[in-house]
C-alpha cells in the first residue's frame, strides 16, 4: 500500500549515479553544442536535441525520486533541498539551448521545425515564449534563486500542513481525516469537524497568509521580469490555450450559478433542513454511507475500466501490482491526491489519502486517470509527455465518469438519489468551484501590495457567495478556509483547468453515449496517447469540437442540466414508491 520507487533507483548510489553522469552530459552538451546551433543541419540539430531531451529526462528522474520521497514523509525535506539545489546547478548547463533556438533566424527554426514530426509541437510552443525569455544571465539568476523563492514557500506550505493535527473529540487527527468528516451523515460530527479545522487554520493563519502573500509576490516580480501583461498569462500560454477560450469559460460558468442554488435548496429541502450551512454541504442523503475500501475501490474501479477500455484496465491493474500507489494518511505526508507522471522510462506514481468513503474511490479514478494518460504518452518522447493542464484534466474526469456510470444501475432508487447527488457535487467542486478559486485568484493577485488576513477573508466570502448565493449560509469560520487550499500556493491561476477539463468531459462522455461517435474509444485512446505532443485545440479537434467557440461550453453545461433533471427525476421515482 506504498509506492515502489525502485522503478526509478534501485537506492541512493544508484541515484548519486545518474546525477554525476547527468552532470558530466551537461558540462559536455554546453562545451560543444553552444554558439554552435545555427552552424548544424537539420539532421544534427535533432541529434543535439535528443541529447537536450535525455539529459532534461535524467534530470527529470532524480527530482521524482526526491519529491516523492518528500511527499511521503515531509521529514525528507533537506533529502528534497539537496536535488532541488543540484537539479539548478545541472540546468544551468543546458540555459543556452532553447534560448539559442529562439534567438535562431525564423527561417533556420523552420527548417528545423520542418524536419521533425516528433518535436515540432515543442519546438513551435518555443517559439511563442520567446517574447517572455530573458538573457541567459538573467534566466541563471531566476533560476538559481528559484530554490529560495517561490518553491521554497511551497516546500514549506506543505511541510507544515503535513505537521498539522486538529483535535476531534480528544483525538489528533490529519488534514484529510478531518476533511472527510465534513462528509458524515451525523450533522453535529460536521460542524464539530468544521470547528475543528477552523479552529487549527486560524491559529497558524498569520504564517498561511505571508506564505501566501510571498507566494503572490514572487509571482508578480517574475511576471514584471518576464513582460507578461497580466498575473494568468504565463498559465494560459503553458496551457496552450486563449484568454479568449479562459475568459469564455469563466463567463458560462458565472451565467449557469443559478443550478448550483437550485440544488443546494433542494438538497436542503431532502435533509430535512431550514437552513444549509457550509460544513451540511457534503452531507450524505443516504442515512449511513456506503464504505469503499480500498479493495472494493480497486474492484470497481478495474471493471469500469474494463468495459470502457480493456487497455485502459490493464495499466490500471499495472498500477496496483507493481507498486505505483501510495494509498493511506500517515504522519507527516502530504495531504490530497495527485498522479506524478515520472519519466517514460519508468511509470507514474499516484498519492492517495484513501478514508473509505465513496468519494475517495471516484478520487482513484481521477488519479488512475491521470496515471493512464501519463502512462500512455510515454513514446512521445520526455518533451512531448508535458501534458497541459487544461488537457491532463480530461482523462481523471472521465475516469469518474465512467466509474459513476458503471456503479449507478446496481444501486435502489434511494442509493442512486444518494449517488446522483455526490456526482452532482462533485461537478460543481470541479467546475463552480474551481472557477470560484480563479476569481479569488484574480482578486487576490490584482491587489497592490501585501494583502491583510481581514482583506484575504473578505475576498473569500465575496467571490463564495456569488457561487452559493442565499442557498447555503457561510458562517464566520468558513472565511478563513482558502488557506488549506494548496493550488494557490504551488501553481497559481491552475484551478480553472479542473473547470476546463471538467465541462469538456461533460461534452466528450455525452457524445461518447450518445453512440454517435462508432470510433470514440480508439479516438480517446489516441488522444491520451499525444500526451502533450499536439495543441488541445488539435487533440479536441478529433472529436469535431472547437474549444474557441462560446458555444462549447454550453454543451458540457447542457450534460450538467440533464444530470440534474435525472437527479430530480429519481426523486420523484423515491416518492412514489
Amino acid at each position: 500500500m506504498t509506492w515502489d520507487l525502485k522503478a526509478l533507483y534501485k537506492d541512493e548510489k544508484e541515484l548519486e549515479k545518474d546525477v554525476t553522469i547527468a552532470q558530466d552530459k551537461a558540462k559536455s552538451f554546453e562545451s560543444i553544442c553552444k554558439n554552435r546551433l545555427k552552424l548544424l543541419s537539420a539532421s544534427e540539430f535533432i541529434e543535439v536535441l535528443r541529447e537536450y531531451e535525455c539529459i532534461s529526462q535524467t534530470l527529470g528522474k532524480f527530482m521524482t525520486y526526491a519529491f516523492l520521497k518528500f511527499a511521503g514523509d515531509s521529514t525528507n525535506g533537506s533529502f528534497y533541498a539537496k536535488y532541488q539545489t543540484l537539479y539548478s546547478q545541472i540546468s544551468e548547463y543546458l540555459i543556452f539551448f532553447e534560448l539559442e533556438f529562439n534567438r535562431l533566424p525564423k527561417a533556420k527554426q523552420e527548417e528545423f521545425i520542418d524536419a521533425t514530426s516528433k518535436y515540432k509541437f515543442y519546438l513551435t510552443s518555443l517559439q511563442e515564449q520567446k517574447p517572455y525569455q530573458l538573457s541567459a544571465k538573467e534566466e541563471r539568476i531566476l533560476l538559481k534563486k528559484d530554490i529560495t523563492s517561490g518553491s521554497a514557500w511551497s516546500r514549506l506550505f506543505d511541510e507544515h500542513f503535513s505537521r498539522l493535527k486538529f483535535v476531534f473529540d480528544g483525538e489528533k487527527l490529519s488534514e484529510e481525516e478531518v476533511l472527510s468528516k465534513l462528509h458524515n451523515p451525523d450533522r453535529e460530527v460536521r460542524k464539530k469537524a468544521a470547528a475543528s479545522l477552523s479552529k487549527t487554520l486560524k491559529t497558524h493563519q498569520p504564517l498561511l497568509g505571508y506564505i501566501y502573500n510571498m507566494v503572490k509576490t514572487d509571482h508578480k516580480v517574475e511576471c514584471e521580469l518576464r513582460g507578461y501583461k497580466s498575473p494568468e498569462a504565463s498559465r494560459h500560454i503553458d496551457n496552450k490555450i486563449s484568454q479568449k477560450s479562459v475568459d469564455a469559460l469563466i463567463a458560462s460558468a458565472e451565467n449557469n450559478l443559478n443550478l448550483v442554488q437550485e440544488y443546494y435548496v433542494k438538497k436542503a429541502e431532502l435533509l430535512g433542513l431550514d437552513t444549509l450551512y457550509d460544513y451540511d454541504r457534503y452531507a450524505p442523503l443516504e442515512a449511513k454511507e456506503s464504505e469503499y475500501s480500498f479493495e472494493s475501490s480497486q474492484e470497481v474501479v478495474l471493471k469500469a475500466f474494463e468495459k470502457f477500455s480493456p487497455k485502459m484496465a490493464h495499466i490500471a491493474k499495472k498500477a496496483f501490482d507493481e507498486g505505483w500507489i501510495d494509498v493511506f494518511p500517515k504522519d507527516n505526508k502530504r495531504g490530497g491526491a495527485f498522479s506524478h507522471p515520472a519519466t517514460p522510462d519508468a511509470h507514474p506514481y499516484v498519492l492517495l489519502n484513501h478514508t473509505n468513503r465513496r468519494r475517495d474511490l471516484f478520487t482513484l479514478a481521477h488519479e488512475l486517470g491521470h496515471a493512464i494518460h501519463q502512462y500512455l504518452s510515454r513514446d512521445v518522447g520526455y518533451l512531448g509527455t508535458d501534458t497541459p493542464l487544461t488537457t491532463s484534466e480530461t482523462a481523471s474526469v472521465f475516469a469518474e465518469m465512467l466509474v459513476f456510470d458503471y456503479i449507478k444501475d446496481d444501486l435502489s432508487p434511494e442509493e442512486k438519489i444518494s449517488l446522483y447527488a455526490g456526482k452532482i457535487e462533485d461537478i460543481f467542486a470541479t467546475l463552480f468551484r474551481q472557477i470560484n478559486f480563479t476569481t479569488y485568484e484574480r482578486a487576490v493577485h490584482a491587489h497592490e501590495g501585501e494583502l491583510s488576513l481581514d482583506e484575504l477573508n473578505k475576498l473569500w466570502l465575496q467571490e463564495s457567495k456569488k457561487m452559493f448565493g442565499n442557498s447555503v449560509k457561510l458562517t464566520k469560520q468558513y472565511e478563513i478556509w482558502w488557506s488549506y487550499i494548496p493550488h494557490f500556493i504551488h501553481s497559481p491561476f491552475y484551478c480553472y483547468a479542473y473547470s476546463y477539463g471538467q465541462l469538456l468531459v461533460l461534452a466528450l462522455y455525452g457524445l461518447y453515449k450518445s453512440g454517435k461517435s462508432s470510433n470514440f474509444v480508439d479516438n480517446y485512446i489516441s488522444f491520451l496517447s499525444a500526451g502533450g505532443s499536439k495543441s488541445p485545440e488539435c487533440l479536441i479537434g478529433k472529436f469535431d469540437f472547437d474549444i474557441e467557440s462560446e458555444e462549447f461550453w454550453e454543451i458540457g453545461i447542457g450534460e450538467i442540466k440533464k444530470l440534474l433533471e435525472e437527479f430530480k427525476g429519481l426523486q420523484n421515482v423515491t416518492r412514489t414508491t
